[in-house]
């Protein structure tokens, strides 16, 4: 209707949107199903994989944007800028509503902040759209319509390529970002009676909830389930980590050693 490249990216964008957060709410159904003898951590999985995808739908959709704003600025076209100036407020009051609803909850979930991205997406296509109707109305620089849709598409890109690698973290069960894997071993190695470690691992389960498996090396005659006990409540307290195991092995006068397929807390 109204011959605007920012718009039309804008409604594919929202259209995209919608196949992307139905993803999400079954991501989020089926993440609440209980745990199987087949899949003992349930489907909590699912939501990551949800996110993966979103992002790349964000980035796909936006080469697009991109590669069609390269072509309308070899070939101009006459746009209805009073169209699309009303379309795109429209757009941009409800994609406003949308942000604020999710924005608390995104902070915390990444299958969430999946689907917040998408609306921040939106949101500012909208805008983006908005100020070039606006700008072609008091100007004429139909340019500016692929101009602004080129700029707001690599500002989406950037979220969904963040969304993407941190997807393929959590899949690939690597130590999640805010951990320090050294300054977990250093905290277990300095409980009283903790000779050495290894085969240190923590990984992501799925938002928010983190695991640790661990070998702990202790002197003859401790009492194991005190120290258990103390580990626990050290690893707990400092990183946060509630699905903990642990395995308790007193030591010997040999050098305990890790198999050779697994990585030794050195190694990581």
């Amino acid at each position: 209707m109204a011959n605007s490249l920012a718009l039309v990216a804008d409604s594919i964008h929202m259209l995209t949107d919608t196949a992307a957060l139905s993803l999400t709410l079954l991501a989020i159904w089926f993440a609440s199903k209980p745990a199987t003898a087949e899949k003992t951590y349930g489907y909590y999985r699912l939501e990551i994989l949800a996110a993966f995808i979103n992002g790349i739908l964000l980035t796909v959709l936006s080469l697009m944007v991109i590669y069609n704003a390269y072509k309308r600025l070899n070939e101009p076209l006459s746009i209805d800028s009073t169209k699309l100036s009303v379309i795109a407020f429209i757009g941009l009051l409800v994609n406003l509503i949308c942000a604020y609803l999710l924005h608390q909850d995104q902070k915390s979930d990444l299958n969430l902040r999946g689907a917040w991205l998408h609306v921040v997406g939106d949101l500012l296509g909208s805008l983006s759209a908005l100020s070039a109707g606006i700008l072609i109305l008091f100007t004429s620089w139909v340019w500016v319509d692929s101009l602004i849709s080129f700029l707001i598409s690599l500002i989406i890109i950037q979220g969904a390529w963040n969304l993407i690698k941190e997807s393929v973290d959590v899949l690939l069960e690597g130590t999640p970002s805010h951990i320090n894997l050294k300054a977990v071993e250093e905290t277990i190695k300095q409980t009283e009676n903790v000779k050495q470690i290894h085969d240190l691992h923590v990984w992501t389960i799925t938002s928010g909830i983190h695991a640790m498996s661990v070998h702990v090396v202790h002197e003859k005659g401790a009492s194991q389930p005190e120290l258990l006990k103390e580990v626990r409540k050290r690893v707990s307290d400092q990183f946060g980590i509630e699905h903990l195991t642990i395995q308790m092995e007193p030591f010997e006068d040999e050098m305990t050693v890790c198999h050779p397929k697994c990585f030794n807390s050195e190694k990581r």
